[in-house]
């Protein structure tokens, strides 16, 4: 037969791109020929008799028969079903691609005519022609009744969630109340003049809450004091003594800025910054350590409380923090008055070293005495074992 008297082979296809199929009745596709086709398109609308899908391959089925019986000559038809992905994009015109690639070598058409739900005809159309040609699209659009019952009913449930969904309510019902209230108020007391302000502060106020989700902070906080419960009484300590450590801290450094500013005045304070220096030192070191001291104790109570090794550590710490600042407060008399005598200074660092050894020795001996209570716990003292 001549290639101009082939027979056409007609191909009705169905699309869909979502995979309602897959997602909803669970079908497997491509779905080729009327009898799959049918029971596909019915198990899909058991499961939901709203689904447009179902309707196109109904449609579908439809135009296959009408082509069946007008045939004329050797003319051969075929219905057949392929689906995306409810991924969308990419993933689902690559899945559709490759189900319209096996149709077709199951059924080598020479025309499709493409039906569709109406809202993929742009995103398929193109796939779809790239591999066969298409001769016709039918679209299929769900028909909804205009009776006014219908209508009053559906009208009916929508502002039934406007009213009861606390979502909605805030801005459909309460916005209003509150510029109503806002209204009478200023009508009562003679001061309609006022409206347009009274209404733009009120409009304002409620985007900034909204906008700034304000409402869901304050609800949060509520929730947490409600279901607030207090920490351990070691970490309650800790807290305590961090917050008065601080305190003590910044109590040290203004002093330590009082006493400088004293002896700026009037003079270049870039002159005599060892001075400025050591004046601050004076003035601030020994509060800042005492402070320091007490955020370290606070600490080391809760490390004892739950047993952790960090405790020698904290210990440790707390006599060097302690000893470092006798040798601050000496080197700061030095850099006031350089002819201050350096011996006290020497005798601090010398005598450190004894008291910080001992320190050592000491904290060595008792974490091995008490061994047991600790066992298990915290992170083990790495510098302290290698001693």
């Amino acid at each position: 037969m001549p290639a101009s008297a082939k027979a056409e082979r007609i191909l009705i296809l169905c699309v869909d791109r979502d995979d309602d199929l897959g997602m909803k009745a669970e079908i497997n596709t491509p779905i080729l020929g009327r009898k799959d086709t049918v029971n596909a398109a019915t198990g899909l609308a058991l499961r939901d008799p709203e689904e447009a899908d179902a309707n196109a391959m109904f449609e579908a089925v439809r135009i296959y028969d009408n082509l069946k019986k007008g045939a004329k000559g050797e003319e051969e038809h075929e219905v057949a079903t392929i689906a995306g992905s409810d991924l969308g994009g990419v993933e689902a015109d690559r899945q559709l691609v490759a189900e319209l690639t096996e149709v077709l070598k199951a059924f080598p058409a020479t025309d499709v005519i493409l039906v569709t739900d109406g809202y993929t005809d742009e995103m398929v159309l193109p796939l779809v022609e790239s591999r066969v040609p298409v001769t016709s699209v039918r679209r299929i659009v769900m028909k909804h009744s205009k009776s006014i019952e219908e209508t009053a009913a559906l009208f009916s449930r929508y502002l039934k969630v406007l009213v009861e969904n606390p979502r909605y309510s805030r801005m459909l019902l309460g916005m209003p109340g509150i510029l109503l209230i806002c209204l009478v108020v200023l009508w009562r007391f003679n001061l309609l003049s006022y409206a347009g302000i009274a209404l733009a502060l009120v409009i304002g106020s409620f985007l900034v809450v909204r906008g700034f989700k304000l409402d869901k902070a304050a609800l949060n906080f509520i929730k947490w004091v409600r279901e607030y419960s207090p920490p351990p009484f070691t970490v309650q300590i800790a807290g305590f003594s961090a917050v008065a450590g601080i305190v003590l801290i910044l109590v040290g450094g203004y002093l330590g800025g009082t006493a400088v500013a004293r002896v700026t005045a009037g003079a270049d304070p870039f002159t005599m910054v060892p001075r400025l220096i050591g004046e601050f030192l004076v003035g601030s070191i020994y509060i800042m350590a005492l402070g320091l001291c007490v955020i370290l104790s606070g600490r080391a109570i809760r490390w004892f409380g739950e047993r952790d090794l960090r405790l020698w550590r904290t210990l440790v710490i707390i006599v060097v923090v302690a000893w470092s600042s006798v040798i601050f407060d000496q080197a700061s008399q030095i850099l006031i008055d350089p002819t201050f005598d350096y011996i006290p200074l020497i005798s601090a660092i010398i005598g450190g070293i004894p008291v910080t050894v001992s320190t050592v020795l000491t904290v060595l001996v008792l974490r091995r005495r008490y061994s047991d209570f600790f066992k298990g716990r915290g992170e083990a003292l790495e510098d302290l074992e290698e001693s």
